[in-house]
């Protein structure tokens, strides 16, 4: 048991049905029916491994797309697919959650056979708009349909979905209140790995935060220099030019339009706020790069504005935050430093993560666009961990106890059948 969670050393499996629940949720290419990225399929093989090869009844549940919009929405059966091809083992599909079809095929199972169920959204209980509107306790959680057709046909119930550990529903939150319980080697993993972030880092400690996810990257701010996780923060991407505007820089129209019109103006006072209380501890953009006439520029903060959308730090910057990177014994990177897709506007992000790659310090990567560009900079294998986690990665950094991990700590206390 770790942190008041049972672990996969904790149970026998032979024999035993287990539903697993995992976040493969990947990038889909829906004309070909293909995926584009595999990174966490990859992450959650080795669990799928250990307990096919302990002899239990796998049975995976997991979702794909976000559920803001219902066409997101998609099947897993090429998951399945690409899940074979990583097992060399066939991992059995069927086009059904909970209803007879799926319930059938769970129960024809043999020992160390793998079967994994379609995407789990397909059930309201699982969509976003059933979780916040109705707040059902975890209690509550296991009387949802999902768990009555499915909970009585298992004798274990084991999450590796660390990076959906923030959400709070019935797939993730209510098996445990009916089955005992563990945590999947990804889990007890990403769990480890930031709790020795949080509670001991290597010093100094540099978190690099960039990219468009504003709110998390303040709650993450806020956070981590607030209780001293942080020596320093590199801010770069829309977080940089936020934090630029709340010094009181104008950074040209276009730029503050679209963050108008991204509905970021709300940032500027945290920002603000943020500067004044730990300015010292914030790196930010010395010079920033646009784009005029597809021809990259760069203008240090001294002459702005510029009336162009700004795309990228500049070299300057670069090698600022290259400097800092490789004096660190810790670096947490969530979000690129701008447009890294286009290789006129990928130079602040590349040669940061190069740096990431260079430095002798633990090095931990964050949240979605940071591996497609540890992916696209063939840098995997020089990072010393990737956390597959995104909502759950932020609201961990604060101290938010996670709804799975209290579920998974009463899943715990469950007696075996």
């Amino acid at each position: 048991m770790k942190f008041g969670i049972k672990t996969l050393d904790d149970y026998q499996f032979s024999g035993k049905t287990v539903l697993l629940r995992v976040d493969i949720n990947q990038p889909v290419d829906k004309q070909k029916n293909t995926l584009k990225d595999i990174t966490r399929i990859k992450a959650c093989v080795p669990t799928i491994r250990e307990l096919s090869d302990k002899g239990a009844k796998v049975v995976i549940l997991a979702h794909q797309g976000s559920d803001i919009e219902y066409e997101n929405f998609y099947t897993t059966e090429p998951h399945a697919k690409v899940l074979t091809e990583l097992l060399k083992q066939e991992v059995k599909f069927v086009e059904d959650v909970c209803g007879p079809t799926a319930r059938t095929a769970i129960k024809a199972l043999n020992d160390g056979e793998i079967l994994l169920l379609d995407n789990v959204r397909f059930v309201s209980e699982e969509q976003t708009l059933f979780e916040t509107n109705l707040k059902l306790s975890h209690e509550d959680q296991a009387k949802t349909l999902l768990v009555r057709k499915l909970a009585p046909l298992a004798d274990r119930y084991v999450c590796d979905a660390f990076a959906a550990a923030h959400r709070d529903q019935p797939s993730l939150c209510g098996f445990e209140q009916v089955l005992p319980s563990a945590m999947g080697r990804l889990f007890e993993e990403e769990y480890s790995v930031l709790s020795e972030i949080t509670e001991n880092p290597g010093r100094p400690s540099v978190f690099v935060l960039g990219g468009a996810k504003i709110s998390d990257a303040f709650i993450m701010m806020n956070s981590v220099l607030g209780k001293g996780i942080a020596d320093t923060v590199l801010a770069g991407g829309l977080v940089g030019n936020i934090m630029l505007l709340a010094k009181g820089f104008d950074i040209g129209a276009s730029s503050k339009a679209f963050i108008e019109k991204k509905g970021f103006n709300q940032y500027i006072e945290d920002a603000k706020e943020l500067l004044e209380k730990y300015g010292s501890m914030i790196e930010l953009p010395t010079d920033i790069a646009y784009l005029d006439d597809g021809i990259r520029k760069e203008v240090k903060l001294s002459d702005l504005p510029v009336d162009k959308m700004l795309v990228d730090i500049g070299h300057e910057t670069t090698q600022k935050f290259q400097e800092i990177i490789l004096g660190a014994k810790t670096v947490f990177t969530n979000g690129p430093m701008g447009i890294f897709e286009e290789e006129i506007t990928e130079y602040g992000t590349k040669n940061v993560w190069e740096a990431l790659g260079k430095t002798e310090a633990y090095t931990v990567i964050g949240g979605g666009d940071s591996i497609t560009a540890t992916n696209k900079y063939d840098l995997s294998e020089k990072i010393d961990y990737i956390c597959t986690g995104g909502g759950a990665l932020i609201r961990f950094l604060t101290g938010e106890t996670l709804p799975v991990v209290k579920a998974l700590m009463h899943g715990s206390t469950i007696k075996e059948k």
